[in-house]
């Protein structure tokens, strides 16, 4: 596994709740804010969408780039992110 950040470790060890989108790892304020004004003002908001698309990798990552022009490493730190936290509480 590649080395993860703080932001990263502290959201998948533990429960999400209704932590806000700017929690989930590679999501900023920039994206944060464009998320929200989209409608994905939580981490369980974009949880949905991630499984809605299946856990499929590149499906998500498109779907971020596409809605709100992350790039690939923010795109893929939120990915790996999400996919971590579902090995660890589904």
């Amino acid at each position: 596994m590649s080395s993860t950040s703080q932001k990263h470790k502290n959201f998948v060890s533990e429960p999400m709740g209704e932590k806000p989108v700017t929690e989930l790892a590679g999501i900023g304020e920039v994206l944060g804010g464009k998320l929200k004004d989209k409608g994905f003002d939580c981490a369980y908001v974009v949880l949905g969408q991630f499984l809605l698309l299946k856990k499929d990798e590149e499906m998500f990552k498109e779907w971020l780039k596409d809605l709100v022009n992350a790039n690939k490493k923010q795109s893929s730190d939120c990915y790996t992110c999400l996919k971590e936290w579902c090995d660890a509480f589904l």
